[in-house]
């Protein structure tokens, strides 16, 4: 079986919100009050400004950390494994109900398209009382895959 060559493809901003609208799957990292990681799986969307859209609820762990400290990174996955992937890092802000509605509009736009009830979708927010996490993308890593450094492939 041939061996695959690890990769790192630097991209502009815009090469970067591509490859981000491709997927959905990422990792978020945000910082304890003792200062060791926390880490959360999340479903993302890349929002209409270029900032990444995470709907979660107020109470969770990852919202409370990005309160208290907003730098966070973003591993951004494909559905499988091997998969490329990217880090971006950035600073977020979390917003609460019921100011998150609107922001939770955007985040539902982007990441499945036009609901067929607004004002529904929006009650639900409230009633579920979702906040909505907003992270301006400061700087990112390369495109990678995973493989073999080239000396080792023949």
């Amino acid at each position: 079986m041939p061996r695959s060559i690890a990769t790192n493809t630097r991209v502009d901003r815009e090469g970067l919100l591509a490859f981000l609208q491709t997927r959905k799957n990422g990792v978020l990292f945000a910082h304890r009050a003792s200062g060791a990681p926390q880490l959360s799986p999340v479903t993302y969307a890349v929002g209409p400004r270029g900032d990444i859209l995470i709907s979660t609820y107020p109470e969770r762990a990852k919202a409370a950390n990005l309160r208290r400290d907003s730098r966070c990174s973003l591993m951004s996955l494909g559905a499988d494994f091997n998969d490329p992937w990217v880090q971006v890092d950035g600073v977020a802000e979390v917003i609460d109900p019921p100011d998150a509605v609107e922001g939770l509009v955007e985040y539902f736009r982007a990441a499945a398209g036009e609901h067929p009830d607004w004002a529904e979708y929006r009650q639900a927010m409230r009633d579920q009382g979702k906040s909505l996490i907003r992270i301006r993308i400061e700087t990112w890593g390369p495109i990678a895959t995973g493989g073999f450094p080239p000396r080792l492939v023949d």
